[in-house]
């Protein structure tokens, strides 16, 4: 598809989409990211209450942990159940008061998650590699975050709407890391160890990449052009 004046295609996030189904399209991208996100936050609550197993890798390397064992999976898991509230411009528009407390609640889950995450790194599955990548997702998780509410409180909107959705971009790094973790064992057949390793490195970068393509697409606001999804701003 070319521009009518110029001549010029169309980039990639600005090729016409038939206008019926368009609404249908991001409905159904929400509703996936809304499922998949209390899916694993249930996983992580459920987490809590399971039993001891000395077979469990994971068991064994939080058994000695500590407190940051359940206030990393409870934390994490609440983000997750938050993430997909901030992009509903309907709860900020008409109920502003709950919005600026879910997102006061997502700041806090994350600041705990985010923290607990870092005690737990040095413990993680898949040895150094993975300790300093799990460390590293944190600091940006709380450094993500730590922006976003700044550029809030100063009144840049704009600024605040785009640094939120890179830090729920890394809450859905939860989602993605058990994505790539299963299609490495059950797809392509890796050893456990080595597909975690693969899925811990994947999950976080490739969706920072993804929400800054969206950033520059779809998600962009320039020139009066509304986001296909509108997150509501803390």
């Amino acid at each position: 598809m070319t521009d009518r004046q110029g001549g010029r295609p169309h980039p990639p996030w600005n090729r016409p989409v038939h206008p019926p189904l368009q609404p249908l399209l991001r409905r159904l991208a929400f509703a996936a990211f809304a499922l998949s996100c209390l899916a694993i936050a249930g996983h992580a609550f459920a987490y809590l209450y399971q039993g001891w197993n000395p077979r469990n890798p994971f068991h064994v390397g939080f058994a000695t942990a500590g407190w940051p064992v359940p206030a990393h999976f409870f934390a994490a898991g609440l983000a997750l159940v938050l993430a997909p509230v901030q992009y509903l411009s309907g709860l900020r528009r008409r109920w502003p008061r709950l919005h600026r407390a879910s997102g006061w609640l997502y700041v806090a889950a994350v600041l705990i998650g985010g923290v607990s995450g870092l005690l737990l790194a040095p413990r993680a599955q898949g040895g150094p590699a993975n300790a300093f990548n799990f460390a590293l997702l944190s600091l940006l998780w709380l450094a993500f975050t730590g922006l976003a509410i700044r550029h809030a409180i100063a009144g840049r909107l704009e600024a605040h709407r785009r640094w939120m959705l890179r830090s729920i971009a890394l809450t859905f790094a939860a989602v993605t890391l058990r994505v790539y973790l299963g299609l490495g064992i059950a797809v392509l057949g890796l050893p456990f160890d080595t597909a975690y390793l693969a899925a811990a490195w994947l999950c976080w970068p490739v969706n920072l990449l993804v929400c800054e393509w969206l950033l520059r697409g779809p998600l962009r606001s320039a020139a009066g052009r509304p986001p296909a999804f509108r997150p509501a701003a803390a």
